[in-house]
C-alpha cells in the first residue's frame, strides 16, 4: 500500500478540502480565502453601513437553497468596482461598487449574484478542477495525514489568488446572474435591479483602472444583459412595480458617498 504522506497525502487532503467538503470545512476555507482576498484593504470603518449591507444580503440569502449557512457580508474599503464571494457564505462588496449602485434593489441583485456563487459552489468546483498541479509544491506540512484546516487554507493561498485574478467560467457568471435576479425578486425587490446595475457598468469607461479586475474576471456587461434578457423575457413581467428602496439606500450610504474617493493602487 502506498503511503498517505507526501504527494499522495497532499492530493488526498486537497481533494477532501475542495471536493466532498462538508459544510464546517467549507466555512473554514471560506474564512481563510476571504482574509487572503481582503489583503491590505480592510473592511470599511462604517458600522452602520456594514449592518445595512448584512441585513440586505442575509435577507436575499434566506431566499436561496442554503439559508442556514452562516452568511456574512461586508464592504471593503476600496475604490475598485467589484464584489466577490468565498465558499461558506462570505460575500464582500467594495466601496467602489456601492458608488455605482443606485438603490437597494440593485444592491440586492449584486449580492444575489454573489450568493448564487456560494450556493452553486462555483469557487470550490473551480479549485477542485484547477488546484492539483499548483498545490503539489505547497509544502510537506500540507500533505501530512490528519492535517488541520488552517494548513489547507494556507496551501490554497496561491491557487485562490490565481482563481480570483482569472475569474470563473463565463457560464458560472451567467448562471449567477440568473439566480441572483430570482433571489432578489423572492426577497421582494424589483427584479430589474441587477440589469440596471449592469447597464450602469456598461456606460463606464472600459479603460478605467478601477474597473480592470471586474472586466477581466466577468463577461462584459452587454453580454450579461443579453443573457439575462433571454432568461427574464417570459418570466418577470408580473413582478413590475416591486420596490427599489432608493431612499433607504441613499440614507444608508450617505456617509460613504460624502467621503471623497481615496487614492489607492489601481492594480
Amino acid at each position: 500500500m502506498r503511503s498517505v504522506g507526501g504527494v499522495d497525502g497532499l492530493m488526498k487532503n486537497i481533494k477532501d478540502a475542495t471536493g466532498t467538503v462538508d459544510e464546517p470545512r467549507e466555512v473554514e476555507l471560506g474564512h481563510g480565502i476571504t482574509e487572503t482576498l481582503l489583503g491590505a484593504r480592510p473592511l470599511l470603518d462604517d458600522p452602520a453601513l456594514q449592518r445595512y449591507v448584512n441585513e440586505v444580503g442575509r435577507w436575499v440569502a434566506q431566499q436561496s437553497e442554503r439559508p442556514l449557512l452562516p452568511w456574512r457580508f461586508g464592504v471593503n474599503d476600496s475604490e475598485h468596482v467589484n464584489a466577490f464571494a468565498a465558499p461558506g457564505g462570505y460575500v464582500i462588496v467594495t466601496r467602489g461598487m456601492l458608488r455605482v449602485v443606485r438603490n437597494e434593489a440593485e444592491l440586492a441583485g449584486v449580492l444575489g449574484h454573489e450568493v448564487a456563487h456560494v450556493v452553486r459552489k462555483h469557487h470550490l468546483n473551480a479549485l477542485r478542477k484547477g488546484a492539483w498541479v499548483n498545490l503539489l509544491g505547497a509544502g510537506a506540512a500540507a500533505g501530512t495525514a490528519g492535517e488541520q484546516g488552517g494548513e489547507l487554507v494556507e496551501a490554497l493561498v496561491g491557487p485562490t489568488k490565481e482563481l480570483y485574478a482569472r475569474g470563473l467560467d463565463k457560464d458560472d457568471e451567467f448562471e449567477a446572474d440568473r439566480i441572483g435576479v430570482v433571489l432578489a425578486t423572492r426577497a421582494g425587490y424589483d427584479p430589474w435591479g441587477l440589469p440596471a446595475a449592469l447597464q450602469t457598468l456598461g456606460t463606464l469607461k472600459t479603460d478605467d483602472p478601477y474597473l480592470a479586475l471586474l472586466f477581466k474576471t466577468h463577461p462584459n456587461p452587454g453580454a450579461r444583459l443579453d443573457e439575462l434578457g433571454v432568461a427574464m423575457a417570459a418570466n418577470f413581467d408580473g413582478f413590475q412595480g416591486l420596490p427599489t428602496n432608493a431612499d433607504r439606500y441613499l440614507a444608508a450610504t450617505k456617509k460613504m458617498r460624502s467621503t471623497p474617493p481615496q487614492a489607492e493602487s489601481k492594480k
